[in-house]
């Protein structure tokens, strides 16, 4: 087998894809490409067979969860017993752990206690250690699922790691726990580190120690977090291969140069400390990988045996995958697996070169192209210029940040000398993520390009493994004509959308607020009436959530980062809120509002410096965006009042003709019907979210809708939509958020159809 060890992984990776993506075509070729391999004599008996048992084998060993299997039920008071198999978060915020019952499934335990305690000196929490037992009471429930088109789906992610329930508790007194496990002990040593670092070490290196050494990075400020996601930088704050090197040759050189052990011991002791590293690490995939692939060399090399990077590679996946199969949902690992798989297809390319400057651009070229598919598929986002700054960035924090991190962590009984390092690496760090941040002002382009057909991405590869092949043979011609291609599937992504003669007009699910997307044809134009957000009572402002795992998530999912209006209706909240977020991150060409529209200077100068045009609009206006007309009904006068004074717009789209009321009242309903008594609307949006104070009767008598869609939250405390108001509107198709999720409708021309995101 000594060579071939990738033709079953390999096997492997088909039986996911074949789960995954539930094409059986996928298995089908590989038998046949085997079978190509076994007649042409390029493969023996022992590798096509050990493939088949693999693929047979990981195919029923690899689970396939399906979220909407799950049965909906209100929430119960349950008590469950079971095995603490992870402490995942205790903050002051919440408490968060798994508890592994005996039948082998797991529920994740909530707790949300006051904000007043500091739980990580609480001892409270003390009995919650890893492998006790214990008794659980409280509210058990499904986990959330996405609502919308885009977003993450939570459910969906529990079940990959088992999940099949949580439960709230609503206090500690019902939770009993006792004993621990051996790994308890490991979990316990990486929390005492952890407060050690923060008590010998300032609170910003000890944060960066946290992130480097220990593979902790929520003491990291978000904004950083964010701008290292944004610029493919994730990598360097999850510890992988590059850490354990460092990390391995920090310790081996320590323990031969300080004469502490012969090299025969030292290979020994990190035999050893490798797996205790990767626990007291986080024990992420990347970790297991690289520590793993280390100690197979190790082992190896004590019984004089030798293979191939590659085939260590791939028996590291295949051990992975069969200890823990739900490993293959874990992004890390995915990307793991590929950037390095990438670098090992690519090393005679890249080592042919002399220049150090020369490989690390080659290295990262290597990696962002590799990854490029993933971070789309899972980001719908790409910054091509992060392969020039990964040039920069990863050589910094190899040669100085993570290997100080170390000697600061070392040095840290010694408190003047700790000192001096901490100003010291405060100093040049800072000074380094301000040119990081200045990049991100300044070239910040990123290719946004919703998701790819599957098509798309097996050609990309095609291409690209054909590429480094090419470029391996010093082939250039045929390398270059290679790269071509890839370009041209990259631009046909960007394009894609201007070539589909689709609209759609879809209404978010926000919870109790307005949001909708209108994308026009051809991509001419992209509109939005309102963008709520939820009220932050810390500063009774809109809060992010809404913009970030809502809104952003669609528009990106769609490939859209440029929006040609936004029409806000009234200056609520729950039709405003998102906006000040959207300006600073999406290219919004004008915001349109009606002349009694009431501004806070700091809003006007906060758009005004985001380069966003403020219009405003009056009654019988018509604005055409796009190509796409779209006229103003309301306000006729100053009600002085938001809801009354809101904007009212009619359009027509994909042979139906759209109201749009914001959250009018039963007077400015009346209002309108006489201004417009010939007005018909085949698609009411019900204003106010189904208030009664709304959707007066004669309105609808005179619209004669079709179709009403009403935004509303689940179970909100206003009672919207109102039992009367559904009662009115029974002759329409209702189709409503709190229990449709995201309502889309889909058209071409003159002919459209509504699709319902939950089933």
């Amino acid at each position: 087998m000594k060579g071939y060890w990738h033709i079953p992984a390999a096997a492997v990776l088909v039986s996911i894809f074949t789960i995954h993506f539930q094409y059986n075509w996928f298995m089908i070729l590989f038998f046949i490409w085997l079978s190509y391999l076994f007649y042409r004599n390029r493969l023996g008996k022992i590798p096509v067979i050990l493939s088949l048992i693999c693929y047979i084998f990981f195919y029923n060993h690899i689970p396939s969860y399906d979220s909407n299997a799950l049965n909906e039920e209100a929430a119960a008071k349950e008590t469950v017993q079971g095995e603490i198999s992870s402490v995942d978060e205790i903050t002051n915020k919440k408490v968060e752990f798994t508890l592994r019952k005996e039948s082998g499934q797991n529920t994740l335990i909530l707790y949300f206690p006051p904000d007043s305690k500091d739980l990580l000196a609480n001892d409270d929490f003390i009995q919650l250690k890893h492998g006790a037992s214990c008794i659980i009471y409280g509210d058990e429930e499904i986990p959330d699922e996405s609502r919308n088109p885009g977003e993450f789906n939570y459910r969906e992610y529990l079940l990959t790691k088992s999940i099949t329930k949580q439960i709230i508790v609503s206090s500690l007194e019902d939770i009993s726990c006792e004993g621990s496990s051996f790994l308890h002990r490991l979990y316990s040593l990486r929390l005492k580190l952890s407060r050690y670092a923060e008590e010998k070490i300032g609170s910003y290196t000890a944060a960066w120690l946290h992130a480097l050494v220990l593979g902790d990075d929520t003491k990291i400020g978000d904004e950083i977090i964010e701008l290292f996601q944004r610029w493919s930088l994730s990598h360097i704050l999850a510890i992988s291969g590059l850490h354990i090197g460092i990390i391995v040759s920090f310790v081996y050189f320590m323990l031969i140069k300080l004469n502490l052990a012969t090299k025969e011991k030292a290979a020994w002791i990190m035999l050893l400390f490798l797996p205790v590293y990767a626990i007291l690490a986080g024990g992420e995939p990347s970790v297991w990988r690289a520590s793993t692939m280390v100690l197979i060399f190790i082992i190896l090399n004590k019984l004089k045996l030798h293979l191939s990077v590659t085939d260590v590679l791939s028996i590291v996946f295949l051990l992975l995958i069969l200890m823990e199969p739900n490993i293959i949902f874990h992004v890390g690992f995915q990307l793991s697996f590929a950037v390095t798989f990438a670098l090992l297809i690519s090393r005679k390319w890249i080592t042919d070169s002399s220049r150090t400057l020369y490989q690390s651009l080659q290295i990262s070229f290597v990696a962002q192209m590799m990854i490029f598919p993933l971070l789309i598929a899972y980001f719908s986002y790409f910054q091509p210029l992060s392969i020039l700054l990964n040039v920069i960035v990863v050589p910094y924090f190899s040669l100085f940040v993570i290997p100080f991190m170390f000697i600061i962590f070392i040095t840290s009984p010694f408190s003047t000398l700790t000192n001096i390092f901490d100003h010291f690496f405060i100093m040049v760090h800072e000074y380094f993520l301000d040119f990081i941040i200045w990049i991100d002002s300044h070239l910040n382009f990123p290719w946004v390009t919703g998701s790819l057909p599957s098509i798309i991405i097996i050609g990309y590869y095609v291409f690209f493994f054909s590429l480094m092949f090419h470029l391996e043979k010093n082939n250039r011609r045929k390398a270059f004509m290679h790269g071509l291609c890839i370009c041209l599937l990259v631009i046909s992504m960007l394009i894609l959308p201007y070539l589909s003669p689709e609209g759609r007009i879809t209404m978010l699910d926000i919870g109790q607020g307005d949001a909708f997307v209108i994308e026009l044809p051809y991509r001419r134009g992209v509109i939005m009436i309102d963008a709520g957000a939820r009220l932050s009572f810390e500063d009774m402002e809109g809060n992010k959530n809404v913009y970030k795992q809502i809104i952003k998530p669609y528009l990106y999912s769609r490939g859209i980062r440029e929006i040609d209006a936004v029409f806000l209706t009234h200056e609520d909240v729950d039709h405003t809120g998102s906006i000040s977020f959207m300006v600073e991150e999406l290219n919004i060409d004008q915001i349109l509002v009606s002349d009694y529209y009431q501004f806070e200077e700091t809003t006007v100068s906060h758009w005004l410096e985001n380069n966003v045009d403020i219009k405003r609009v009056s009654h019988n206006h018509e604005v055409e965006i796009g190509g796409h007309p779209f006229y103003v009904l309301a306000p006729v006068r100053d009600k002085h009042g938001a809801n009354e004074n809101s904007l009212v717009l009619y359009t027509e789209a994909g042979g139906k003709r759209w109201l749009f009321t914001g959250d009018i009242g039963k007077e400015e309903e009346k209002e309108i019907i006489e201004l417009y008594p010939d007005l018909r609307a085949d698609v009411l949006k019900a204003a106010h979210h189904g208030s009664d104070s709304s959707s007066d009767q004669s309105f609808i008598d005179v619209l004669n809708p079709q179709y009403t869609l009403i935004s509303a939250g689940v179970n909100n405390v206003y009672g919207h939509p109102s039992s009367k108001v559904i009662d009115r509107l029974q002759e329409t198709v209702i189709l409503r958020t709190d229990k449709n999720g995201a309502v889309q409708f889909r058209y071409r021309q003159n002919e459209g159809t509504f699709y319902k995101f939950l089933p």
